[in-house]
């Protein structure tokens, strides 16, 4: 194996799209790679200081939404650009939004799943948040009711190289595939 020094990677790392509004009620979009799973019902996602960690303090609330294939635009977009110099960015780059119906933040329209969340810290750049609830459009879901990862088209973030990937094909099943062993 070749050495390539100590580097932040980490795959895959999901295109999470941070969704709050501001003191004035106006949508604000972020991307935002860094992210996880922290506990049972909580996420994690590692910030600095932006506009939207400032909208944190009049609300703690947002909305946390995986970005896919047809959205790597507009969710580059939102990346690159700060509502301190745009405020008006999520509009500029053609995303539409309405009131999340569990918390106070916006609910964008063009990301088929998205987890309402309250924030339970935000300190040193590590924001903590519980998972209120899970939103997923009917047409990401399957006969059973549950969301169909093939049919959202999420991308993931590729540190190593600066792109969004395409998430691929089931190749086994949690739980089970390592029982061939026993």
């Amino acid at each position: 194996m070749k050495s390539l020094g100590q580097k932040t990677l980490m795959f895959p790392l999901p295109v999470l799209i941070i969704g709050t509004y501001d003191e004035k009620g106006i949508p604000n979009a972020m991307n935002a790679a860094w992210g996880g799973i922290y506990d049972y019902n909580k996420v994690t996602i590692s910030l600095g200081d932006h506009k939207t960690t400032e909208n944190f303090k009049a609300n703690p609330c947002f909305t946390l939404a995986f970005a896919t294939a047809s959205t790597v635009v507009e969710s580059d977009y939102v990346g690159i650009v700060s509502a301190s110099d745009v405020p008006d960015k999520v509009e500029k780059c053609g995303l539409t939004s309405k009131k999340a119906p569990n918390i106070n933040a916006p609910l964008f329209d063009a990301y088929p799943v998205t987890l309402e969340c309250t924030v339970d810290s935000f300190e040193n750049g590590t924001l903590i948040a519980s998972i209120v609830n899970v939103l997923a459009d009917e047409s990401v879901l399957d006969d059973k009711g549950v969301i169909d990862y093939k049919k959202c088209d999420f991308i993931a973030y590729n540190a190593a190289n600066h792109t969004y990937v395409r998430l691929g094909d089931v190749v086994g099943h949690a739980f089970s595939s390592g029982n061939k062993i026993k």
